[in-house]
């Protein structure tokens, strides 16, 4: 179930918004725009990915870029210049 407030009703009952979003996700708006949403931890993982090292998410197989370096031509060391 999703659950929509505006920024004023979020402030004035905070302790409503956090049981609603153990119901599923609510969406807070500024001047009728979705601005934040607010989530249980729980759910804020599943959908992140949970707890992940950084060798977990180097080895990630499934990305959302491209990562194409460019080659680096004639060496990578150059000579200082000292002038």
């Amino acid at each position: 179930m999703v659950t929509t407030l505006t920024s004023r009703e979020f402030n004035q009952d905070t302790s409503g918004a956090k049981k609603a979003a153990s119901q599923g996700p609510v969406f807070i708006t500024d001047r009728g725009r979705p601005a934040h949403v607010l989530l249980t931890i729980e759910d804020y993982l599943r959908l992140s990915g949970g707890h992940m090292s950084l060798a977990e998410a180097l080895a990630q197989t499934s990305t959302d870029f491209d990562f194409d370096p460019p080659r680096v031509d004639g060496g990578i060391f150059k000579s200082a210049d000292l002038d």
